[in-house]
């Protein structure tokens, strides 16, 4: 009697794709993402990433990379196991990459993850003497919330408009065209975080 077929032992490949593909699943449960959502956020197509947590496709680092960036980690804090890696993340302040807006009269740095769907961000405003920072009505239900670190600003949302002074806090709506003005001598420096509402 012929001796039974032995087991083939995984790869370290199968067994990171094994990882990949409950990983995968396990964050977009956590955020309560549906396969689409997921496939806008990354621009991965819905079935490639079905296929992936079903654990019948293999993704390029492409592929892995995009996924990575959709939910805010590293690849590597997507590919290791859970516990393997701090679970604190952190933006150094010369990072470029989250640097939003650089000229010579307004400097704009994120302080959130580089996360395409989320409800919450949070920005470093630096605005030279006279210079000003106009936006367009956000989505329908948006507010900010500012706090000012250094000189003097004038906050306006629709009609109505508020001065601040270091160490002032302001909040208003931003589904209205809206500004920040520095009415102050000198470079302002504000942060400013903006809440959407679901739905």
């Amino acid at each position: 009697m012929a001796d039974p077929p032995k087991m083939k032992a995984p790869t370290p490949a199968d067994q990171i794709s094994s990882h990949l593909c409950r990983r995968l699943k396990q964050l977009r449960t956590d955020r309560g993402w549906s396969l689409d959502a997921l496939a806008r956020a990354s621009g991965v197509s819905r079935s490639m990433l079905s296929q992936i947590e079903r654990g019948q496709a293999n993704p390029t680092v492409g592929v892995t990379f995009r996924i990575a960036q959709a939910f805010g980690i590293s690849l590597a804090e997507l590919l290791e196991a859970p516990g393997a890696t701090t679970s604190v993340s952190v933006i150094r302040n010369h990072d470029r990459a989250y640097h939003y807006r650089s000229d010579e009269n307004c400097t704009i740095r994120t302080l959130s993850p580089l996360n395409l769907e989320k409800d919450v961000e949070f920005y470093e405003l630096q605005l030279k003497e006279g210079s000003e920072l106009r936006s367009a009505a956000h989505f329908q239900g948006t507010r900010e919330f500012l706090t000012v670190q250094r000189g003097r600003v004038r906050v306006e949302s629709g009609t109505d408009s508020e001065e601040l002074a270091k160490g002032d806090s302001a909040s208003y709506r931003a589904d209205l065209p809206h500004a920040i003005v520095n009415v102050g001598r000198g470079e302002a420096l504000v942060f400013l975080v903006d809440i959407y509402r679901n739905g």
